[in-house]
């Protein structure tokens, strides 16, 4: 057994055994633990900076936890994974509809690498090795993009935000400039403006990258419909609980015309030798599948169940509820924010940055100049009770 250990140092071996209490049998286990949550108070946090606390059907985590979705991995043989593959294939469509572009993957592992991918995604296209991007785009989601871009030998600009405002001055790009990235809405819950953007944009030969939240497309301007040529986001909300972070699920979607520079797997609708409807795997530009060398991303992670749980939401909710979702969301921040102010002008849409003690993210920790104010989210799921109890504290 020792030699087991051999090659972890000794100085940080334990020396004694750990005092563990004695062993419980599952029913005395489950009664000290329900005993311990009982001591746990409910706490208002108002956390938002990418993972979001909206409500979930009952119908979402039956429906992905059937054996047949729940153990599959990636759908290789298509004649024996129809019910995955559709699946997919219907998540694509709805993803495509609500972003208004007309290609969407489904293998990112999160907002952050879908963003990434899609910078990635234009410097292929561009031929040029700067990436523009906005200092309200998600900090953590740029520091998955630094780590990307360092062993790529790619450059990285950042742009500055308005103080005032809390949006993005329209930067003048270079010669040598791939590609712009904005939020929308950004990091600061505010909305940019994006009228005649990808114009400044496209002037210059790059691509116009948008970051997007999919459940404020419930009533913001899809962004394909502003131009923009690449568009990534987090689908977290779409279905999926926090847990802690985690698993997540990154959307990417662009044009048509750059089919051939999307990552991931791509699922598309058939007819067989009898005419039936089928669906198959298409393009698959990643690692796992074909030469590293020309692989477009070496992310082979299957993302297919989180697809699922997204799907599953959108139908479940429709264009209706998913637009009543955003309303709420919208009406309820804007609740909260007129009670404790926000320190930005721009119109936000279900986070504002305000200057209060408690509750939200401290900004201070990726913005020096933001430095005691703090970024609140609120969702559907907050009611007019806790919002008012939230205010009554912040205003002792």
């Amino acid at each position: 057994m020792k030699n087991l250990f051999k090659d972890i140092p000794e100085s940080v071996l334990l020396k004694e055994l750990l005092a563990l209490p004695s062993p419980l049998s599952e029913l005395e286990l489950l009664q000290a633990l329900d005993e311990i949550s009982r001591k746990n108070k409910p706490n208002l946090n108002f956390f938002g900076g990418g993972v979001y606390p909206h409500f979930i059907p009952s119908a979402v985590k039956q429906l992905i936890s059937r054996g047949e979705f729940y153990t599959a991995y990636t759908p290789y043989q298509a004649e024996a994974s129809q019910g995955t593959l559709q699946a997919i294939f219907e998540y694509q469509t709805m993803i495509c509809r609500l972003t208004g572009m007309e290609v969407t993957n489904a293998s990112m592992y999160d907002g952050a690498t879908a963003m990434t991918e899609g910078a990635f995604m234009a410097c292929r296209i561009t031929k040029k090795k700067e990436i523009v991007v906005s200092k309200a785009v998600n900090p953590m989601y740029r520091e998955v993009l630094k780590t990307y871009a360092k062993g790529a030998d790619l450059l990285i600009r950042e742009i500055e935000f308005d103080l005032k405002t809390g949006q993005t001055p329209v930067p003048d790009l270079g010669e040598n400039s791939a590609c712009y990235i904005i939020q929308q809405p950004n990091f600061f819950g505010c909305l940019e403006e994006v009228s005649k953007l990808s114009d400044k944009v496209h002037s210059n030969g790059s691509i116009f990258i948008t970051v997007a939240d999919p459940i404020s497309l419930g009533i913001l301007k899809a962004p394909g419909d502003y131009g923009a040529d690449i568009v990534a986001g987090e689908g977290q909300s779409l279905g999926l609980p926090q847990n802690f972070g985690g698993p997540l699920l990154g959307i990417l979607a662009t044009k048509e015309k750059y089919l051939r520079q999307i990552p991931g797997r791509l699922v598309s609708k058939t007819v067989d030798l009898g005419g039936k409807p089928g669906y198959t795997l298409t393009l698959q530009a990643r690692e796992q599948h074909i030469r590293r060398e020309r692989a477009a991303s070496n992310i082979c992670s299957n993302e297919a169940l989180c697809a699922l749980a997204a799907c599953i939401y959108l139908l479940l909710l429709g264009k209706k509820g998913l637009k009543q979702v955003a309303e709420l969301c919208l009406q309820k921040s804007n609740y909260l924010k007129k009670s404790l102010g926000s320190i930005f002008t721009a119109p936000t849409f279900k986070e504002f940055v305000a200057d209060v003690k408690n509750g939200g993210i401290e900004l201070g920790q990726f913005y020096p100049q933001l430095k005691g104010k703090r970024l609140l989210a609120v969702t559907e799921a907050y009611s007019k009770k806790a919002l008012d109890e939230f205010i009554a504290k912040s205003h002792e």
